[in-house]
């Protein structure tokens, strides 16, 4: 079995925990009804289970580029190392669950989608609300673009800023695009129409360029973490007041009713950003976490498969449940097992091949 370098058992639980929340999620939806703010409640955390797949993203992503950069790897050959591997490691499991997607619609006898063409260079929710086809590549979209723009710019910055230190340009960088984001989302309040939590979804939460900035929180808590002894020294305190915000801010959200349709410049501008903050607060923390080897091997093995089970346990899985059985107990227990069987088989035939051939190809 392939094994994974550098692991970190803190941020493997921080992924471990984003899944189960999307999965948990998910169940509600093949589940006999039940209490509606219980339901709205686990479905809200599910919602979040991507964004700390986000910031998580931008903390090891950006972490690999801070590194680059602090080793004085700044010619842009060292940025095409970078989106090789980057590359490698994310779109043949993309596309093979992309290509299972357009079988299942067929064997299902429903009509292709004319725009599936978009998928393949990611701009099926650029600028606009993710069509309803393999839905959840939205988000992959969003982490593919975070990882071509921002080092892009980064990369630019330091042809001109040959002076600066290259660490700094990526700090100073990151925070100029976070805030150069900020204008999309106040057009997005000036100028769109929404009446639901499920029309904002789908309009702002799941397009790419307002969500961009949800992976650079990331990139900006790996250099404070690097750079700075205070969020090393405070990382309890942190950890508290980062869950203390995301806890009451959701709390606040269910019990109640803060919608985006009444509240539309709080969902527009600060609800996913404060988020994001309170998610990347807690990862000081989580990087000092021990545990047993029982538990640290549960974590793992969730953690590794953790992107085989996003992309397959909603549109291969849970859809096709849907077609074929009523909510119940059953379809739950179904869902559960064929999410866990295809992930696995994704994982070994072929995540792990492609991640050899990486290290083949593409070295560290």
């Amino acid at each position: 079995m392939f094994k994974h370098p550098n692991r970190n058992f803190g941020l493997d639980c921080i992924r471990a925990s984003a899944i189960i929340l999307v999965v948990l999620s998910h169940c509600t939806f093949i589940l006999p009804q039940f209490n509606s703010t219980i339901t709205d409640g686990i479905r809200l955390l599910g919602a979040t289970g991507v964004d700390i797949f986000f910031v998580l993203s931008g903390y090891l992503i950006g972490g690999i580029l801070l590194n680059k950069l602090d080793c004085n790897k700044t010619a842009f050959k060292y940025l095409f190392h970078f989106w090789k591997r980057r590359w490698l490691r994310t779109l043949p499991n993309y596309f093979v669950v992309l290509s299972l997607n357009a079988l299942l619609i067929l064997f299902l006898g429903k009509r292709l989608l004319h725009e599936i063409w978009l998928y393949i260079p990611f701009l099926q929710n650029f600028f606009n609300p993710h069509p309803d086809f393999f839905t959840e590549a939205w988000s992959l979209s969003i982490e593919e673009y975070a990882y071509l723009i921002l080092p892009f710019v980064i990369y630019s910055l330091l042809f001109f800023f040959k002076r600066v230190k290259a660490t700094k340009v990526f700090f100073y960088g990151t925070l100029s695009i976070i805030i150069a984001l900020f204008f999309f989302k106040i057009q997005f309040f000036l100028y769109a129409e929404i009446d639901t939590y499920k029309e904002w979804s789908s309009q702002f939460r799941k397009v790419v360029v307002y969500r961009l900035d949800a992976i650079y929180y990331g990139f900006i808590m790996v250099y404070l973490v690097s750079n700075h002894s205070f969020f090393k020294s405070n990382r309890k305190f942190l950890f508290l007041f980062g869950l203390f915000l995301f806890v009451i801010l959701h709390l606040i959200i269910v019990l109640f009713g803060v919608m985006p349709q009444e509240y539309k410049l709080f969902y527009s501008a600060s609800y996913l950003p404060i988020i994001s903050l309170s998610i990347a607060l807690v990862f000081p923390f989580f990087l000092e976490l021990k545990a047993r080897r029982r538990v640290i091997k549960l974590v793992t093995y969730i953690s590794t498969r953790s992107y085989s089970i996003y992309l397959v346990n909603y549109s291969l899985v849970l859809l096709t449940i849907e077609h074929f059985f009523e909510p119940s107990i059953l379809a739950l227990i179904l869902y559960l097992l064929l999410s866990v069987i295809f992930s696995e088989v994704l994982y070994r035939y072929v995540e792990i091949p492609f991640l050899r051939l990486r290290s083949l190809l593409v070295p560290r």
